[in-house]
């Protein structure tokens, strides 16, 4: 059973993905960048699900991670002429890194309620200091840049276009699950996730703890830094709307919708709640919202488990 279910498995994976590779060649401009959009945003969600789903701890300073990383993108773009991808990705990488250790380093010593509100006040604290510090951050304007060529320094340089930045982001992506799979499936995953079932007990067989969810938050935070990195890509700007809270609610729905604590649910989840927004806005106009609501509420109580929970219920009856 075992067996056949890695083969399943990973037959589905690799359908989706080539799905996704040839949706460029099929999809107009405006899908295509929505699609792109969708994996990023599936990205962040699924940094939020190592926390969520697989330590228990639900987090809403995910914006902060997300917002510092297209900061730091942004803040290395414009220092660097000719603007470099790969010192943006590094720049956007340490900006969050950084961040979640100092998020992390005060919050994990609370638990439960405390924990989320706490991380909930740190990112309104990092939205206040984006928002007011105009000289270096833009202010509430932001900051906008020239999008770095795709390539190999000293080898090879090419712009991005739609399909080179939809292939770029996927790769990114697709590693990043690949990477956070191994992770969640190691030693380490196996301590998490007993962390999010009895921590008391985990602590009383002799894990530090609070080192673990350190590692935990460092780890969703540096995840979350790169789709942020990835967004100001796509979209040439940072702004300090993507620091507020909100971001972090939309990225513990879209945990919600999709199923806690599989990776590959949160990814769905984003593409459903995204997909569901841009549908009801069409009809809805400034009202959408209110059907977007009462489907979420709809889904929490007749599918608790998300759309990948209900997916495995239909599939083994």
């Amino acid at each position: 059973m075992t067996r056949r279910h890695d083969i399943l498995y990973w037959s589905g994976f690799a359908v989706v993905l080539a799905l996704l590779i040839a949706a460029p060649f099929v999809l107009p401009e405006f899908w295509r960048r929505f699609v792109t959009e969708i994996l990023i945003w599936g990205l962040l969600a699924m940094s939020s699900d190592i926390l969520i789903g697989y330590t228990g701890m639900v987090s809403f300073g995910h914006s902060a991670f997300f917002g510092l990383g297209m900061y730091g993108a942004a803040a290395a773009l414009l220092a660097v002429k000719p603007p470099s991808l790969w010192l943006a990705l590094a720049a956007g990488l340490l900006a969050a890194a950084a961040v979640a250790a100092f998020v992390a380093y005060f919050s994990t010593r609370l638990r439960d309620i405390y924990f989320a509100i706490t991380t909930l006040i740190f990112s309104q604290i990092f939205y206040v200091v984006i928002f007011t510090w105009t000289p270096v951050t833009g202010g509430e304007n932001g900051l906008t840049f020239s999008r770095p060529r795709l390539g190999i320094p000293g080898l090879v340089s090419v712009p991005f276009t739609s399909w080179t930045l939809h292939w770029f982001v996927l790769a990114v992506v697709t590693a990043s699950y690949l990477i956070l799979r191994r992770i969640t499936r190691s030693p380490f995953g196996m301590v998490l996730q007993s962390i999010r079932e009895n921590e008391a007990r985990t602590r009383a067989i002799g894990y530090p703890i609070e080192r673990y969810k350190i590692v935990a938050v460092m780890l969703s935070g540096l995840f979350a830094g790169l789709a942020g990195v990835l967004y100001a890509i796509q979209n040439e700007f940072a702004a300090p709307d993507f620091v507020f809270f909100l971001v972090s609610g939309e990225t513990v729905i879209y945990n919600v919708m999709g199923g806690i604590g599989t990776l590959v649910g949160p990814i769905a989840g984003a593409a459903f709640y995204l997909l569901l927004r841009e549908a009801c806005s069409r009809f809805f106009t400034e009202y959408y919202l209110i059907p977007v609501g009462l489907i979420f509420i709809a889904m929490v109580i007749f599918m608790p488990q998300g759309l990948l929970g209900f997916a495995r219920r239909w599939l083994n009856r």
